[in-house]
C-alpha cells in the first residue's frame, strides 16, 4: 500500500502525485512543502461570495481567459493550494480536469476565514508570488466586504498593492474589471 493510501505522510513530505493518488472524497487538501494542509468547509457566506465573484468575472472574462472556483494549483511539485477562484487561461481550461500549474493561472483570489487568516494574508500571496501568478485579490469579510487587489512585481517575486475596494472593484488587470461590492454580497450580510 502506497503511503498515500495508508494515510500516513510518506518519507520525505507529500507530493502533488500523492494526493492525486487519494480518493476524490471532498476533502480540501492543500501541500506547503510537502506537508499536508486539510481545511475546513468553507462557511456559506464565503461561498457565496466566491460563487458571485466568479460569475460577475465571468460576464466581462475575455473569451481566451476562464474563470472557476476550487480548483488545484500546482506551485510546485510539493506545493498545491486551492483558491477560492481563480483565471486561467482557457486552453488551460479545455486541456486539463481542474487542475492547473501556476503558469496557467492569471488571477488567484482568497477569501479570509476565521481558520484561513495567515494563510491568505501572509503564505499563500508570497508562494504565489513566487510562482509568477500575475494577481493576487485578497477579499476580507470581517465587518463588510473588502477586496484588495494587487499585481506581481515580476523582478521581486512579491504582490504590489494595486487597489484596495468597498464599494467597486475597478481594476485593468488581468483584464479591464468593474464590479460593484453589493453584487457579492449575500442576501442579510
Amino acid at each position: 500500500m502506497t503511503a498515500a493510501l495508508s494515510g500516513a505522510p510518506p518519507e520525505g513530505g507529500w507530493t502533488v502525485d500523492d494526493l492525486d493518488a487519494l480518493p476524490d472524497d471532498g476533502v480540501r487538501r492543500e501541500l506547503i512543502d510537502g506537508a499536508l494542509h486539510v481545511s475546513p468547509s468553507p462557511t456559506s457566506i464565503h461561498q457565496v461570495i466566491a460563487m458571485r465573484l466568479g460569475v460577475a468575472l465571468e460576464q466581462t472574462c475575455p473569451d481566451h481567459l476562464f474563470v472557476s472556483q476550487s480548483n488545484d494549483v500546482q506551485l510546485s511539485p510539493r506545493r498545491l493550494f486551492i483558491p477560492d477562484v481563480l483565471v486561467t487561461t482557457f486552453e488551460a481550461a479545455r486541456r486539463r480536469a481542474g487542475s492547473f500549474t501556476a503558469d496557467e493561472v492569471l488571477l488567484a483570489v482568497e477569501i479570509v476565514s476565521p481558520g484561513s487568516q495567515s494563510m491568505d494574508r501572509v503564505l499563500k500571496p508570497a508562494l504565489y508570488a513566487k510562482a509568477g501568478i500575475p494577481h493576487y485579490w485578497l477579499i476580507e469579510t470581517d465587518d463588510d466586504i473588502t477586496v484588495h487587489t494587487n499585481r506581481l512585481n515580476g523582478n521581486a517575486e512579491v504582490y504590489e498593492p494595486s487597489g484596495s475596494f468597498t464599494d467597486v472593484i475597478r481594476t485593468d488587470g488581468p483584464w479591464p474589471i468593474e464590479i460593484p461590492i453589493a453584487g457579492l454580497r449575500p442576501r442579510n450580510f
